[in-house]
């Protein structure tokens, strides 16, 4: 699959929160704000990971119509990805 620059550009927000976060540790900072940041991170996260799924959801359905097959257990892998990331 390739990974658009949305995707990545995602990933590079998360890893500047990431290291944010490292910096308000190592600052002593109040663990209310420390867990807020943990939680911000946490759901943009689960976004990204439910962007990736569907992106390529997506084209693996378009792809199985083509080709005549069903979708249905593709489907299910997919919403088995996103559970499990939870």
């Amino acid at each position: 699959m390739e990974y658009s620059a949305q995707m990545k550009n995602r990933m590079k927000r998360i890893e500047g929160q990431v290291k944010a976060l490292i910096r308000m540790m190592e600052e002593q900072k109040d663990c209310r704000d420390v867990v807020t940041q943990m939680s911000a991170v946490r759901s943009a996260m689960d976004k990204t990971a439910a962007l990736i799924v569907s992106t390529n959801l997506e084209r693996c359905i378009r792809k199985e119509q083509e080709a005549g097959e069903s979708s249905e257990d593709l489907i299910k892998e997919a919403v088995n990805l996103l559970v499990k990331s939870r």
